[in-house]
Order: C-alpha cells, then sequence, then structure tokens
C-alpha cells in the first residue's frame, strides 16, 4: 500500500502532488478532508528538493560548478 497527498478540485478531478510509478492499474481509495489545500499550486520545486539535494549536495557537483564562483 502507498499513500501519497493530493488535491481534488470541485469537478472531480484528482491532482497527485508527487510521481507515483506502479507496474500497473491499481485501485484506489480517495479521503476528502474537511479542510483546503496548502496551496493552490504545485510546489514541484519543494516537493522534489529533498531528492536533488541528494545529486546537488555532493563534492563531484561542487569541482563541477566551481568555475562559477566569484573568487573572494
Amino acid at each position: 500500500m502507498l499513500t501519497v497527498e493530493a488535491v481534488v478540485g470541485p469537478e472531480g478531478a484528482v491532482h497527485l502532488l508527487e510521481p507515483v510509478h506502479i507496474q500497473a492499474s491499481r485501485r484506489a481509495l480517495v479521503t476528502i478532508l474537511d479542510e483546503a489545500p496548502i496551496s493552490d499550486t504545485h510546489d514541484t520545486a519543494l516537493l522534489s528538493e529533498p531528492a536533488l539535494a541528494e545529486d546537488w549536495n555532493r563534492p563531484e557537483e561542487d569541482v563541477a560548478w566551481s568555475h562559477l564562483q566569484q573568487v573572494q
């Protein structure tokens, strides 16, 4: 079982707030909470930041981009 956050619009369309990778179609349950979503926009950049940080925060990345840093 997998739980992901989603927003359901007034027309009933379900928008997942993070990518989901499954092998085949699966049944799902949707629970409608009695509260507004935190944000009307999909904060993809914020949601993906932890995954991207794994790549960004490596010594190899610092070396690769060091030529763009200002000399102090």
